[in-house]
């Protein structure tokens, strides 16, 4: 097979993955990306009403430093101290190298990025490019790896890092048109490969991403907060946030039954229509499902459509060619004092729900027709979808992982906790693939001899090449093994949480696992690829769920963007009996739990988080320490 070397690999090309790459080749690494399909991935291919960047305040009057906005992001619960210190004090750092590299932030006339305040965010700290935030970033960051002449070996699906003596020594990949093995000799890489998409049905994750978690699992790294995750509403096709304006311009709810009946069903649970109405509105600031917002919120809004999605097995839709409740004309003072002040100064009192967007949103609206969509026509089909995982890969402070040599930057590390400040992922993925292409440059492992290399990469080559006997039998099934896996997942382990219903999941998962090779079809070698996805995807679902029956069994309630059921619980009047839960105490939030593969099962245990370190600022102890490389990397 054909086998390349490099100093080191970067594994994903999102904004993460581009900026390893510059980074280290910067620092003199020779450095390749080995990447399923450069226009892949959720960077590119996914934004919402005004995609957020999050970083230290650089605009106005109002006083901010390093050590607020790290203990701003520590306070997220659940997260460690060094790395939110890390990503506060190299945001300028890596926002700047942004905006230098041409991603167009804006400014004001004399040169302030003036920020706005983001969920969770007690300082204005966020900025944003537009709905297209994180796409513009990633352009930005391929043309400086193309001016740099980073190789990237697009349409490669990586299945296997090699390991030595638990270091890395290389990373064995498929191709994905020809079904052939291709094997890379590096001691060092960094995976930027992105969240675990794939393990859900309803998501909002662009379809091109699914992620590659179990790599890392299979390596034997540990992960931490597999449980926190972030779910909203969001289109199904296109996938698509409904967050902002499509929910304050107060469309129409309707789902619709087997028969085809339309319902519409928020009427089943509010009385009063301009109640409804108003907690529409406040679903377009608090878009994130939250379980602090269910008792007394807007949160019900996510609870009435996933009832009538999975409880009911109906299609919900929204609706801006009509307003709702069959009002011909809403009474805009009879909204609550914030939603009627926000659509009076937005001069929106009027018309349709589509109308309304037109006048506060145009782009919102040819958004959805550059998709395919004319929502000025049609319904717009919705779920409650997961949209982002605060957990993942665990990392020191340098972003590596508990295997020497191998590091995880941006979504796939698991540095967020239970409730992060909106836009902080963009800048923990740049942050993150500074800080590990600093610490490789600095303590680069040793190439891996040939000797070695080819010894772990024969027994690999040995372990697939028995697997893909037994698939190839002619009759492709993987799609459809996929989807149902998928299914499984949203409905019984995605915002609502019930430990029955997960155990149930993960002993059926387990024993899918097992049996796959055997029940798993291909018809040719482009579809191996497929196969190893699909693998992914239930050893990851393994991990998540096995991470979640742990949080009930040790968790005193609930926590972040999930209800866990509880029959003690406490329940909103008017729900069924499963979204019943205890409200979260917050006496898990100064832990971390961690999750590893141990002889085939995955086990977990609780830590302690790391606090925000005390650091020695006399500038001259930093300076000596600084030139000498004492305590630095």
């Amino acid at each position: 097979m054909k086998t390349y070397t490099f100093d080191s690999l970067v594994i994903g090309t999102g904004a993460a993955g581009y900026n390893a790459a510059c980074r280290l080749n910067q620092l003199g690494r020779n450095t390749a990306i080995i990447t399923e399909a450069t226009g892949c991935g959720t960077s590119r291919n996914t934004g919402s009403d005004k995609q957020t960047y999050y970083k230290l305040g650089l605009g106005g009057d109002i006083p901010d430093s390093i050590r607020n906005m790290a203990q701003n992001l520590f306070s997220s619960g659940s997260v460690d101290g060094d790395n939110a210190l890390c990503e506060a004090a190299l945001s300028v750092r890596s926002f700047m190298n942004l905006c230098e590299l041409g991603v167009a932030f804006p400014v004001n006339r004399y040169g302030e990025y003036v920020g706005y305040k983001t969920d969770h965010d007690p300082y204005a700290r966020a900025t944003s490019a537009g709905p297209l935030t994180s796409k513009f970033m990633t352009e930005a960051l391929e043309k400086q790896a193309d001016r740099l002449g980073i190789r990237v070996f697009s349409g490669y699906l990586a299945t296997d890092i090699l390991l030595h003596e638990k270091s890395v020594c290389g990373i064995l990949c498929i191709e994905k048109q020809s079904g052939e093995f291709v094997s890379f000799k590096c001691p060092d890489i960094i995976l930027c490969t992105g969240g675990p998409a794939g393990i859900y049905a309803d998501s909002v994750f662009p379809e091109c991403h699914t992620g590659t978690t179990s790599l890392a699992l299979c390596a034997g790294a540990k992960a931490q907060n597999l449980t926190e995750w972030q779910y909203g509403l969001a289109s199904v096709n296109p996938r698509w946030n409904v967050s902002g304006t499509y929910m304050q311009v107060l469309p129409r709810f309707v789902s619709v039954d087997e028969n085809g009946t339309e319902h519409e069903f928020l009427t089943d649970y509010f009385d009063d229509a301009y109640k409804a109405l108003s907690t529409v509105f406040l679903k377009g600031y608090q878009w994130p499902f939250d379980s602090k917002k269910v008792l007394d919120g807007s949160s019900v809004i996510d609870l009435l459509v996933f009832r009538e999605c999975v409880l009911k097995s109906r299609k919900v839709y929204l609706d801006f060619t009509k307003n709702p409740f069959d009002l011909s004309q809403i009474e805009y003072g009879n909204l609550s004092d914030e939603a009627c002040e926000y659509l009076s100064k937005a001069e929106a009192c009027f018309g349709r729900p589509i109308d309304r967007l037109e006048k506060m949103n145009l782009p919102a609206i040819e958004l959805y027709k550059s998709k395919g969509v004319d929502i000025s026509k049609d319904y717009l089909e919705i779920a409650l979808c997961a949209q982002h995982n605060n957990g993942g890969i665990a990392v020191d402070m340098w972003w590596q992982t508990s295997v020497k040599g191998l590091f995880a930057a941006g979504e796939c590390a698991g540095t967020h906790g239970v409730a992060r400040p909106g836009g902080s992922a963009l800048n923990a993925g740049q942050v993150g693939s500074l800080r590990a292409a600093q610490y490789i440059s600095r303590h680069p492992n040793p190439p891996p001899r040939d000797e070695i290399f080819y010894s772990e990469l024969t027994k690999a080559v040995a372990n697939k090449n028995s697997e893909i006997d037994r698939i190839l039998k002619g009759n492709y099934n993987i799609d459809v093994l996929i989807k149902s896996a998928q299914r499984k997942m949203s409905d019984c382990a995605a915002a609502i949480r019930v430990k029955t219903q997960m155990e149930t999941a993960l002993e059926d998962t387990k024993s899918e696992l097992f049996s796959l090779a055997d029940k798993a079809q291909i018809s040719d070698k482009s579809q191996i690829y497929m196969y190893y996805k699909l693998k992914d995807i239930l050893i990851t679902q393994c991990a998540v769920l096995t991470a979640m029956i742990n949080y009930a069994e040790t968790a005193d309630g609930t926590r972040g963007s999930s209800l866990y059921y509880s029959k003690s619980g406490r329940l909103r009047d008017g729900l069924e009996e499963i979204f019943r839960f205890v409200p979260e105490k917050g006496n898990t939030r100064g832990k971390i739990q961690e999750t590893v593969l141990n002889n085939s099962e995955f086990v977990c245990r609780w830590r302690n988080v790391r606090p925000i370190p005390d650091s020695d600022d006399f500038f001259e102890n930093v300076w000596k320490s600084y030139r000498e490389n004492e305590n630095i990397y």
